[in-house]
């Protein structure tokens, strides 16, 4: 939204100013699993402040940008600290709380990155018309104070922070390299010849970083808890979600004529769903707790919350398909309250089952791969909801970007749905035996 204001502030072409995001996007995707294995071993209170105040700084230099290349770096920079904070997110949200809490504790960030991706725009938009593009940078600054605040006085030491070691950083580099060309080719037209080039580029690097010593660890964590079916329900609920808001609010402004004004309080209909179905969640996803309770501490409530809260948000997609090119604003807005309403009562508990599984020593691990599932998730939606609405065109178009939102969140609810098998930790300590996830 701000990209216009930029290129004509800093006096540059489209193209470069859409390295604003890009700048970011792409460490904060990259960095997420290397950063997971770095904080695994570091302290968490050190990391938050250090992260904090280095995204406040580097939102401050991008405010202050005089020209685009000093901008592009600052982004960078705030990209890689923005990769920290995502992983810590969870990570803190886990250890903070008793485990009897830990779906409500979960449903706080599950709830607040969907919100963000939704309400961010309308706030953007208003910042953009009263303040200038600046003003969309410096916002974020009184919440890095804030959370530096916190952490400096209730957080207690736990360690000191140490350089990431070098296969850290050849970690990044294979895991960024791919996802750059990724997020490269989802930027062309889809089926373009740079595209197809770019996407076959990002698969050396990760296929290596896979079958190396920083890959293995992590894949080993993911299979040996049971995980990879709910990280691919976040994926897959994040791509519905995406598709849905990229088609809808292309489709309701551009093609029915509808305002601005009227378009963002249609599309408010979801954020405000999931904000009131988030707590309930996980309070819903805790309440079994005090008479079943799982080997870790997840709530045994947590995965029947979790399966109806993606099954209210396939419905709520379905019911949008019908519609074709047919819209009212009422129309959508409750068939939007209704996903909202399910993706709100889907976070928490999801999370809850993610992160409970994960052994001691590696929920940032954990954390940072169901961070990284919904990060792509986010990227992949408006691309793939593009090509099938270039594939088809017109009201079909719309139907059919619809279509595949609504398919991708129907995914979620079988993978939810079946229980994972028992982790391999929690099989060995019951057993006597030390953690298979310890000896790593």
């Amino acid at each position: 939204m701000a990209l216009a204001d930029i290129a004509d502030g800093l006096h540059v072409s489209a193209a470069t100013a859409q390295w604003a995001v890009l700048g970011y996007q792409l460490p904060v995707v990259a960095l997420l699993l290397p950063v997971g294995r770095w904080l695994d071993g570091v302290g968490t209170r050190s990391a938050l402040l250090v992260a904090a105040a280095g995204f406040a700084l580097c939102s401050a230099l991008a405010a202050a940008a005089p020209w685009a290349s000093w901008l592009i770096a600052a982004r960078l920079a705030q990209g890689a600290f923005g990769a920290v904070l995502f992983v810590l997110m969870p990570v803190l949200a886990l250890r903070s709380v008793r485990p009897e809490l830990r779906g409500r504790a979960m449903s706080v960030p599950a709830t607040l990155g969907p919100l963000g991706a939704v309400t961010g725009p309308a706030v953007g938009g208003l910042l953009l018309d009263h303040l200038g593009w600046r003003a969309v940078f410096l916002v974020k600054i009184p919440f890095c104070l804030f959370a530096l605040v916190v952490a400096w006085r209730a957080m207690p030491r736990d360690g000191g922070l140490r350089l990431p070691d070098r296969r850290s950083a050849a970690d990044a580099v294979l895991v960024g390299s791919g996802v750059a060309a990724l997020l490269l080719a989802l930027t062309l037209a889809p089926g373009s010849p740079g595209a197809l080039v770019l996407v076959l580029a990002a698969v050396p690097p990760v296929w290596w970083w896979l079958r190396g010593p920083g890959g293995r660890p992590v894949v080993g964590v993911l299979r040996a808890t049971g995980l990879f079916r709910a990280h691919t329900a976040v994926l897959a609920l994040a791509v519905g979600f995406a598709a849905m808001h990229y088609v809808v609010a292309l489709h309701l402004q551009r093609d029915d004529g509808v305002s601005a004004t009227t378009t963002g309080l249609t599309v408010l209909a979801f954020p405000l769903g999931m904000g009131l179905a988030g707590p309930v969640g996980g309070r819903l996803a805790d309440l079994p707790h005090a008479r079943l309770r799982s080997r870790g501490g997840t709530p045994t409530g947590a995965r029947p919350v979790a399966v109806i809260g993606a099954a209210l948000t396939a419905a709520g997609l379905l019911l949008l398909v019908p519609l074709g090119g047919d819209w009212s604003p009422v129309g959508v807005a409750w068939r939007l309250a209704l996903a909202g309403l399910g993706m709100g009562l889907n976070g928490g508990p999801t999370q809850a089952l993610v992160m409970g599984a994960a052994p001691p020593d590696r929920t940032a691990t954990v954390g940072s791969s169901v961070q990284l599932a919904r990060s792509l998730g986010f990227t992949l939606g408006p691309a793939l909801a593009t090509a099938a609405w270039g594939l088809t065109g017109g009201d079909d178009g719309v139907t059919a970007g619809l279509t595949l939102a609504a398919t991708a969140a129907c995914l979620a609810v079988p993978l939810l749905a079946l229980p994972g098998r028992r982790p391999v930790f929690e099989q060995e300590m019951s057993t006597g035996d030390a953690p298979a996830a310890h000896r790593s």
